[in-house]
């Protein structure tokens, strides 16, 4: 499998996509044209048309997979790219267009998946580590499971000095693994995984991402990790 999956899509000091360019040009190479899920958003519309002008220099065509059937899109695509926004509603609507499977077996065939932010975060076997509220309620939590791990994108280390009294995205996370025994990847802003069949590599600007695994103290992972061990997980939930 061919996986590039960004915790953002902007990243601080960045315009759309553009920290991640280089590596785009490379997952994409060869690709003609890449189907859009747009269905995180509300404006399916604009937001294809944002997507489809920061990839036109890569020289890849972008088609919204809601132009039509959604399947026979998706299934006429070179690679997908599947956006974020709130994982509620795209999961929501996965379901209602029979997308998961359809997504799962091409891109286990080889077509690469591109996700970010939401869209990374249904790469894995379940929604369960969203930081979205829920607008609506899809019929599983179940998502792709292209990778067996969790993951938490857009994942934000306590601010020094912040006065905020909820619990931090670390304490949450920790909460998940009372309950389940699955590694979780936090992603700060600007990271992203990449996935080349077997190997798994930590990418992206200089603030690397956090693991947590059930019974163990979070660690920091410095960006250029080998995470290739983390696709020998067996995901185990409501334990």
């Amino acid at each position: 499998m061919k996986l590039l999956l960004l915790s953002n899509s902007v990243a601080p000091g960045y315009g759309y996509l553009e920290h991640a360019r280089e590596t785009l040009h490379d997952v994409l190479t060869g690709v003609g044209t890449v189907v859009f899920v747009p269905f995180a958003l509300a404006d399916h519309d604009a937001y294809t048309e944002t997507v489809a002008d920061a990839l036109r220099p890569l020289g890849v065509d972008v088609v919204g997979a809601h132009k039509g059937e959604p399947g026979e899109v998706v299934s006429g695509g070179d690679a997908v790219f599947v956006g974020g926004g709130n994982t509620f509603r795209l999961v929501s609507a996965l379901y209602r267009y029979r997308l998961t499977g359809l997504i799962r077996s091409r891109v286990q065939g080889g077509m690469p998946y591109i996700g970010s932010s939401a869209g990374t975060n249904v790469a894995g076997p379940s929604m369960r580590t969203t930081n979205d509220m829920p607008i609506v309620q899809p019929p599983s939590f179940d998502t792709l499971g292209l990778v067996p791990f969790q993951i938490n994108p857009h994942y934000l280390d306590p601010a020094p000095g912040d006065t905020h009294m909820g619990e931090t995205r670390e304490l949450r996370i920790l909460q998940f693994l009372e309950e389940n025994d699955v590694p979780v990847a936090g992603l700060r802003e600007g990271t992203w995984l990449r996935r080349d069949g077997g190997s798994l590599a930590l990418g992206g600007i200089e603030t690397g991402a956090r693991l947590f695994r059930r019974g163990a103290d979070p660690v920091d992972v410095a960006t250029g990790a080998d995470l290739s061990h983390l696709l020998q997980t067996t995901p185990r939930f409501d334990v």
